[in-house]
């Protein structure tokens, strides 16, 4: 059988050309850290992946949540912690360090393009997110809101955690401090002087006789401008709802089993009715 030597020969161009690629980026690498000690390269570990949309011309984002331990994790937090920290009047208080990447473009499963951005937060962190829904949704909003800060984006808050996914593109190198700043403070306990209120709230399923395939919840936050401002946990027979700063807070168990992650959410400004639709699980 006849060989192409053409084709060996691109081959073999292409591997030396992977191979001076790689050797430029090590002795990058070792120029960025000799240069600035106070910072260091890392390569981050897959986490999750986040879609999401930009709201002033509604392409699609992406967001990689990686974790290294590379990276300091935030003081320790208890999910009642968070739940109070989230009806304070100023979350900012307390700080997640984490790493943002520079936007990188990407193709996603229906060969359209889309942007992709990498945060790196503390691994053990990442894996206490992964176990309470709470604070996933946290760590992501948390990251959403540190690009939009760094980046001047205006991101949707409508986003998904996508199931086979943990990664879109390919993993690559960022440069982080590693000398302490002054990023982590602690969460300070003070009396607000406003009390979270229980929003006026109405269940009901559908349909409405026989077995149900619906929880629907309607809850009316006046005074709230935005899904912004709002966290939303749907638990298999418990919703949890807070609303910032310290308006509403919400928490409640139901007598169904919910599929949690078909379970979606819409908010009407003009009513500012907050919509909540659970399939619930037949028994």
């Amino acid at each position: 059988m006849a060989t192409d030597s053409s084709l060996l020969n691109s081959e073999l161009e292409l591997q030396q050309q992977e191979e001076l690629y790689q050797q430029l980026l090590l002795q990058t690498v070792g120029k960025m850290q000799s240069e600035n000690p106070d910072s260091k390269v890392i390569r981050p570990q897959p986490g999750m992946c986040v879609k999401t949309f930009s709201e002033t011309d509604k392409q699609k984002v992406f967001v990689n949540i990686c974790q290294s331990n590379s990276v300091p994790p935030p003081p320790d937090l208890s999910r009642e912690e968070l739940v109070e920290l989230l009806q304070s009047e100023d979350p900012s208080g307390y700080r997640v360090p984490m790493s943002l990447g520079e936007p990188h473009t990407e193709i996603d499963n229906s060969s359209q393009g889309c942007t992709a951005y990498d945060v790196v937060i503390n691994q053990d962190f990442f894996q206490k997110c992964q176990k309470d829904p709470l604070f996933q949704q946290f760590v992501i909003l948390v990251s959403l809101e540190g690009l939009e800060n760094k980046y001047n984006l205006e991101l949707s808050r409508d986003w998904k955690v996508l199931k086979n996914r943990r990664f879109l593109g390919s993993v690559s190198e960022q440069n982080i401090r590693t000398k302490s700043r002054p990023v982590i403070q602690e969460l300070q306990q003070q009396e607000s002087s406003t009390t979270a209120k229980i929003p006026e709230f109405s269940l009901f399923v559908e349909p409405s006789a026989g077995d149900p395939e619906y929880l629907i919840a309607e809850i009316k936050l006046p005074g709230v401008s935005s899904s912004r401002c709002l966290v939303l946990d749907v638990g298999e027979d418990q919703l949890v709802l807070t609303a910032r700063p310290s308006l509403f807070h919400l928490d409640i168990f139901h007598p169904f089993l919910i599929d949690q992650e078909n379970s979606v959410a819409q908010f009407n400004k003009s009513t500012q009715i907050l919509t909540v639709t659970m399939p619930v699980v037949p028994s």
